[in-house]
């Protein structure tokens, strides 16, 4: 066998044994636990603290009337806290203060604005173009935004 070779040899040798002894000492003691993933995480996720609700079942609950609006137009398939973020400060506290409440064309363009790789279910609009004085508030409900 030529002396590059065996060269060669004792260098991967050398690598892989320096790769399972780091492997060795890096892998967490629960991975592989359930399959290709670290067991603990499951108990760290649990522990975390819960920020978002179930809409049907709490935001309906007080906002019955927003929701029968919202129902019947074309943001039926969107969870309430897409646009008002995680509620569940507000299910502890129900106040106006601790609930997001965008009403500014660029949170409205980031669905909205024309984007030719958008799908063309979305209505999208020329945000430069559309009514750019006003915010979209003054002319659409955005709980069902066709034009009042």
């Amino acid at each position: 066998m030529p002396v590059q070779v065996k060269r060669l040899l004792i260098a991967f040798a050398v690598f892989i044994a320096l790769f399972l002894v780091a492997r060795h000492f890096l892998r967490p003691a629960t991975f592989g636990e359930y399959g290709h993933y670290r067991g603990a995480a499951l108990k760290e996720n649990e522990d975390r603290p819960i920020k978002y609700v179930n809409m049907n079942e709490t935001c309906i609950t007080c906002h019955d009337s927003i929701a029968a609006v919202r129902d019947s137009s074309v943001h039926k398939s969107i969870n309430c806290q897409t646009c008002h973020g995680p509620g569940y400060k507000h299910v502890d506290d129900p106040q106006k203060t601790n609930i997001v409440k965008e009403h500014a064309r660029e949170f409205c363009g980031r669905c909205h604005s024309k984007n030719p790789a958008r799908a063309k279910v979305i209505k999208q609009i020329d945000m430069n173009e559309h009514n750019k004085e006003d915010e979209c508030i003054s002319c659409h409900n955005s709980h069902n935004p066709v034009l009042w």
